[in-house]
């Protein structure tokens, strides 16, 4: 497999410096005024020198760099031109994954010979972005997804990097990487990875797999060695592959910091998932949480049903957990998508182990949850009607 992972660079800073020239070798900063309360967006290179950054307050990228130029993100201009970006990618590949609105994935195992290989390839596409867009691209390639995104952030701005393909030489570009430039590796992981002086891949490559385990679990283990080496088994996701779920979104009209307000609004989209759902003989066996915030970082979080579910009770009690995982109480943080969404159907609830009377007590209370969600249902459409 070949995966080509595309990052606009400073993208919203630098269509601001496209449609200004005069802006352009200066600190550029979208965002929050410089005496409001709030976050940078996104900044420009230019800016970046001072230590301005993505996600600080304004106040204080105002603090380390008061000659910046200020201005508010202009959402309908950064949206047009990043479709015109991705019809570019999809003249490369018929899969293409997007990230966010600056940043995707293609695989172009079946394209690149069409172009004269992968470089050529990636060549070709960088200067399409220049021209159509009229702001630079920096792109990485690689056997996979986690190794594209890694080689596209070697030579930022405006820069194209070839990962080495062969396992061996792969482990050694990674051994001196912190561990933190691992997918799956967050503020948390990397702390507890680091109390036990794992904090370089090499660590982690020549780490015992049963301390891994101890410390980590099975899963977040193997996943964190696998990635260390650079293995990953996932796929560029297009439209035409992705699996079957049911789901909705909401996107708030400002960035949302009231955590109740959220939460309350990801309860309203877990019941209306539900209703659409139960129209279905299908059970979910799993549920996906996702936040996106105002710099557009997206964050997906899935777990499985211990049993496959349609009634809202389950459905609120996972993604809930979810939620509450990513967004502890009392911590702070703005939101400006949230959704939810159920997959990986089944047209059975499953077996579970039946009592000495024939039906299991886990069995009773989820034909109870499902009688009640039907007639909640039916109390729903009636008032619609």
């Amino acid at each position: 497999m070949i995966v080509l992972h595309v990052d606009m660079d400073a993208f919203f800073a630098a269509v601001e410096q496209r449609d200004h020239p005069e802006w352009r070798g200066k600190p550029v900063i979208v965002g929050s005024g410089p005496h409001e309360r709030g976050v940078v967006s996104t900044c420009s290179y230019e800016a970046r020198r001072f230590g301005v950054c993505s996600a600080m307050p304004s106040r204080t990228a105002y603090e380390k760099c008061p000659h910046g130029i200020f201005v508010k993100p202009r959402m309908s201009v950064y949206s047009e031109v990043s479709a015109k970006a991705f019809e570019i990618f999809s003249r490369y590949s018929p899969f293409v994954e997007g990230v966010s609105v600056d940043e995707a994935f293609l695989d172009i195992t079946g394209t690149a010979h069409l172009f004269g290989g992968m470089v050529n390839l990636a060549e070709s596409l960088r200067a399409d972005i220049k021209a159509a867009c009229g702001v630079t691209c920096s792109v990485g390639l690689a056997p996979n997804r986690l190794l594209a995104k890694i080689a596209s952030e070697q030579n930022k701005p405006d820069g194209l990097f070839a990962m080495p393909f062969d396992p061996d030489r792969i482990r050694e570009f990674l051994a001196p990487k912190s561990v933190k430039t691992l997918w799956g590796v967050g503020g948390k992981t990397a702390v507890l990875l680091e109390r036990y002086g794992f904090r370089l891949c090499a660590d982690i490559q020549n780490a015992d797999p049963r301390f891994l385990v101890q410390i980590l679990g099975d899963a977040a283990a193997e996943s964190i060695r696998n990635h260390a080496s650079g293995i990953d088994f996932s796929s560029v996701a297009s439209d035409g592959e992705v699996e079957k779920s049911v789901s909705r979104e909401h996107t708030f009209p400002f960035d949302e910091a009231h955590r109740d307000e959220v939460r309350s609004v990801l309860l309203e989209l877990v019941d209306d998932v539900g209703r659409r759902f139960r129209t279905e003989e299908r059970w979910a066996k799993t549920a996906k949480l996702k936040l996106r915030d105002g710099m557009f970082n997206t964050i997906t979080r899935q777990a499985s049903f211990k049993r496959p579910a349609r009634d809202d009770i389950s459905f609120r009690h996972l993604v809930l957990e979810l939620f509450d995982r990513e967004w502890p109480p009392g911590t702070c943080r703005t939101v400006r998508l949230i959704g939810f969404g159920v997959s990986n159907f089944t047209d059975s609830p499953g077996d579970s182990q039946p009592d000495l009377f024939g039906e299991s007590p886990l069995e009773t209370q989820m034909k109870k949850r499902e009688r009640l969600a039907a007639a909640l249902d039916a109390i729903h459409r009636k008032k619609k009607g």
